[in-house]
């Protein structure tokens, strides 16, 4: 079945899978955060999302095929959430969207880190984050000792949350 579009444009069409409120910050935590079941991302979500919204833009997500869904071989009740090639695509999108943030809007030092790393990184950077989500999400190889990309971002971040609380 065809579904209908407002038109063919290809900024509407983004928009309509990913304009909402919730979406880019779901994928957000899970490309960023390594928050891959529901409890994680409910519970460490910055922003707050309610559970039902939650469950509706997960829902969503795996509906237009930027998540699937699998059950957790660790626990018969919960569901772990990978990323697909597809969202694993919008990084450059995302690296871009937190570049115009920290230029235009008033960012916390400890939020924006990563945005700035992945902005002074440009795309060689986002290359590399790229191949470690999909080594993480889709299973695919990373030669031996490839540095982790989502470890430097994390440690930046974890570096300025140290730095902040001991000033």
């Amino acid at each position: 079945m065809n579904e209908l579009h407002r038109s063919g444009c290809p900024i509407n069409l983004t928009l309509e899978v990913l304009g909402d409120r919730w979406s880019l910050i779901v994928i957000r935590d899970i490309m960023f955060g390594n928050r891959r079941h529901f409890r994680e991302l409910l519970q460490n979500s910055v922003e707050g999302i309610a559970s039902n919204i939650l469950a509706d833009r997960l829902r969503r997500l795996v509906d237009k095929g930027l998540l699937t869904k699998e059950d957790d071989p660790s626990h018969k009740q919960k569901s772990v959430y990978s990323l697909t090639e597809m969202s694993i695509d919008l990084v450059p999108l995302l690296a871009q969207m937190g570049a115009w943030g920290r230029k235009h809007m008033p960012v916390s030092e400890e939020l924006a880190i990563r945005a700035e790393l992945l902005e002074n990184g440009g795309a060689p950077l986002w290359n590399d984050f790229m191949d470690e989500l999909r080594a993480k999400h889709l299973g695919m190889e990373l030669p031996p000792g490839t540095p982790s990309v989502l470890g430097r971002l994390t440690e930046a971040y974890l570096e300025v949350v140290a730095r902040k609380k001991s000033a």
